[in-house]
């Protein structure tokens, strides 16, 4: 039967072009003349890559390392080569050799082996077996020796049938496009970079002669193992194509006579490759897999971004990535013994874009020290609940204190509004106001384990505006505030500025009371979000990080856009950043190294023990969260208390500290850039920095204009922040920190902190306050 029908297409090409036209052959015309549905010559895998936003490259990702080229960018030598060595009667057949099929025949009857296959059989049969290995079928592709005749006829069949729908041309620039070089090479353009360092438009003679000898088997002919026998087999092919006069005698001589001279340059590849950003390469790639766009399913997306050829163009600015990176990694080594982590991550206010993203971990799945593959920036999933590969978020601590302050603006109150920080204690059943559930806890040292309310030191239990309780960042000023205010109010607006639950991507819980002071995982993202709301006057902008993504073909696939739009009225964001500005200047982040403070706002957390430290902040052009703390657990061996980091001995590690210094790093970076050049925030409307009674939380709720009161004498009355003196960094000089008011003497044993209360661990091994019996610091 076999024999038979490969005698019926031997006598099909025995027979002159105009006879096959008549109906008497007319069924071998047409078995010859279509191309099978099971042959879909596409464009074949091609690797993927991912651009920074000035459009240098962060990575590559591919199944097959391979970048497809026209015939136009490749040099005449491979052509002529690959031509000469493989099939010299390319350009005359029509698909299949006839003398070759014949010798091939009888060599199978016979019971031995043969090859007479031409180019557009070798690329036919590649173009199958991609297929197969596409469809993730690779088990199921068959070479050489294991082809049976039936394969031969098929392989025949859509030969001919190919070649009555493509160029000769482009049947060969298909298979040089396709064929494997070994080591990893697919397709001409990639083997001349891993063997040669250069492209496939620049191959020498010497070295398109190699590569197109290397075609028949890539592992004997293997450049890199084999020289000898590829310098034998680029003989042979100078020999053919000196023969069949492609190349003059004296372009032979010098070739044949030419050293191999390998230049190999692997292709690094996948994000462990990104060495300065291999977390925000992890999170584009999980962007990608996640989003419906690129394809239906899983399976679809992950071909679409591993072989398809995508030029994916991020957010990411590569010179403050740079200077991100340098500044986890200074923080603390990933190998260091202590094992702490550091984050930053910054955000672009009004626009969304991510413009750095970087931790001090190394990026490898290994089990050794300092390894995690978790992106310390991001929450554990998205929106739709697919994996990001994040951490899931750290305890804020009083970062989270200006979305209370913004609540007491948003409510219609004056920051100069005078609060008795002195209150400290809350009993079991104090009438707390959430609107949408309930809010319990207590600070009541009659009740076993439970001690007076704390702020970070003793000195600060007394009656001060709302606007320096933020900036000095009193526990006891915050929860007055609040007790004013109704909780389910507070949790809106912490999340109208794009804060939410690092671990379950819920809102901010608000159902115990320390939660006002940061005791729910947020992720480091999601806290520069929401200071870029603040700094661009109340539009929350949704992260972002790929701008377009087009694949090989030119198509363009939508991406997730910011959906900017206005969450908080412009004069409360206003009133917010004018108090944050003196955080910087006199308050708890006076230390921190800014060069310019003037247009420039920030708050900083230090959470119980010390483990976790923030510094946040913003001007009108970038908003950065930078972190430093323990990402492995919450026991004593991960306080950072008593401690000596780099050489420096640390009583407690402070927010202002590691995680101020990084955080004034890149801010200070980014200040160099015009395209970062900080504006005047606005300044907020008088009413907010309007003398009112002060408040006696349960008997009234003062509110400008109320009834004209005398402003309260304090060494912190207000004044616009860009008009005040900073103090000297910390590390340049030894000044004191601001002199602080005078304040009631307090006994410091009644302000000792309530021990954790520990819950299942987070992904990145941290145990999260689930009922914030613990305050944070500042």
């Amino acid at each position: 039967m076999i024999c038979g029908v490969v005698g019926v297409l031997v006598a099909a090409l025995l027979i002159p072009a105009g006879v096959l036209a008549t109906g008497a052959v007319s069924s071998v015309d047409k078995f010859l003349s279509e191309v099978p549905s099971g042959l879909d010559v596409q464009a074949p895998a091609q690797a993927t890559t991912i651009l920074a936003s000035d459009g240098s490259t962060l990575a590559t990702l591919y199944a097959q390392d391979r970048r497809v080229v026209t015939l136009d960018n490749m040099s005449p030598f491979i052509r002529d080569g690959v031509v000469g060595i493989e099939d010299s009667r390319f350009y005359e057949h029509g698909g299949v050799d006839l003398t070759g099929i014949l010798r091939a025949l009888v060599a199978t009857l016979n019971g031995s082996r043969q090859g007479a296959s031409t180019i557009t059989q070798q690329y036919v049969n590649n173009v199958l077996i991609e297929q197969l290995v596409s469809a993730g079928k690779s088990e199921e592709a068959k070479l050489g020796a294991e082809k049976t005749m039936a394969d031969k006829v098929k392989e025949i069949q859509l030969a001919i049938g190919l070649e009555k729908q493509m160029s000769k041309d482009d049947i060969l620039a298909g298979y040089l496009n396709l064929i494997y070089f070994g080591n990893g090479a697919y397709g001409i353009e990639a083997a001349a970079k891993l063997y040669f360092n250069t492209s496939a438009k620049d191959l020498t003679l010497p070295q398109a002669a190699a590569l197109a000898g290397v075609v028949n088997r890539p592992a004997y002919y293997d450049p890199i193992t084999q020289p000898e026998n590829v310098v034998n087999r680029r003989n042979d092919v100078l020999a053919k194509m000196l023969a069949q006069s492609k190349i003059t005698q004296a372009e032979y001589d010098a070739a044949i006579n030419a050293p191999l001279e390998l230049h190999i340059t692997e292709s690094a590849q996948g994000c462990a490759a990104a060495t300065t950003a291999p977390y925000f390469c992890d999170y584009v790639q999980q962007l990608i897999l996640n989003d419906t766009a690129f394809g239906a399913t899983a399976e679809e997306r992950t071909k679409l971004l591993y072989q398809g050829g995508l030029t994916i163009k991020t957010t990411l600015d590569p010179a403050l990535q740079k200077v991100a990176q340098e500044q986890t990694t200074a923080t603390m080594s990933a190998t260091d013994p202590l094992q702490r982590g550091s984050s930053i991550v910054s955000v672009e206010p009004g626009t969304g874009k991510v413009l750095t993203m970087a931790q001090n971990t190394i990026y490898d799945p290994a089990a050794e020290p300092g390894h995690y593959m978790g992106n310390f920036a991001l929450p554990l999933n998205d929106a739709n609940g697919e994996t990001l590969h994040g951490a899931g978020g750290f305890q804020p601590g009083s970062t989270f204190k200006p979305f209370v302050f913004a609540e007491w603006l948003n409510s219609g109150h004056s920051m100069m509004t005078t609060i008795d920080g002195s209150v400290r204690r809350y009993p079991t059943g104090y009438p707390w106001q959430n609107t949408c559930g309930t809010t319990t806890g207590e600070y009541d040292p009659a009740l076993a384990g439970s001690v007076l309310l704390p702020n970070d030191d003793p000195n600060h239990y007394y009656a001060m505006s709302a606007y320096e309780g933020l900036y000095n960042s009193i526990n006891t000023v915050t929860f007055q505030t609040a007790a004013a205010l109704d909780f389910c109010n507070i949790q809106k607006m912490a999340t109208s500025a794009g804060v939410k639950d690092g671990l379950t991507n819920e809102p901010y819980d608000l159902s115990a009371i320390p939660k006002l002071i940061g005791t729910n995982n947020v992720a480091p993202i999601d806290m520069a979000t929401s200071f870029a709301t603040f700094a661009s006057g109340g539009i929350r902008c949704n992260p972002i990080a790929i701008t377009s993504v087009v694949d090989a073909s030119g198509k363009d696939y939508p991406v997730q856009g910011a959906d900017c739009q206005r969450t908080i009225s412009e004069d409360v964001a206003a009133g917010v950043t004018y108090a944050l500005q003196s955080v910087l200047v006199r308050g708890s982040g006076w230390n921190i190294g800014l060069d310019d403070k003037s247009n420039a706002f920030a708050k900083t957390g230090t959470t119980d023990g010390n483990i976790d430290t923030w510094t946040v902040g913003a001007t009108t052009k970038i908003a950065t969260a930078s972190w430093f703390g323990s990402y492995q657990g919450n026991a004593d061996q991960w306080k950072n208390q008593d401690i000596t980091i780099n050489g420096k001995y640390y009583v407690g590690v402070d927010g202002a500290d590691l995680a101020g210094g990084q955080w004034a790093a890149v801010m200070n970076a980014a200040a160099s850039n015009p395209a970062y050049a900080a504006t005047a925030f606005t300044r907020p409307p008088a009413s907010m920095l309007q003398a009112t009674a002060a408040l006696v939380v349960g008997v009234n709720d003062p509110k400008p204009g109320d009834e004209p009161v005398a402003v309260p004498q304090q060494d912190s009355s207000p004044v616009a922040p860009a008009q005040q003196e900073s103090a000297p960094a910390q590390e340049q000089s030894t000044t004191a920190a601001p002199a602080q008011s005078e304040s009631p003497a307090v006994d410091p044993s009644s302000a000792a902190p309530v021990p954790s209360v520990t819950t299942s661990p987070t992904p990145a091994g941290k145990a999260q306050n689930s009922n914030g019996a613990t305050p944070a610091k500042r």
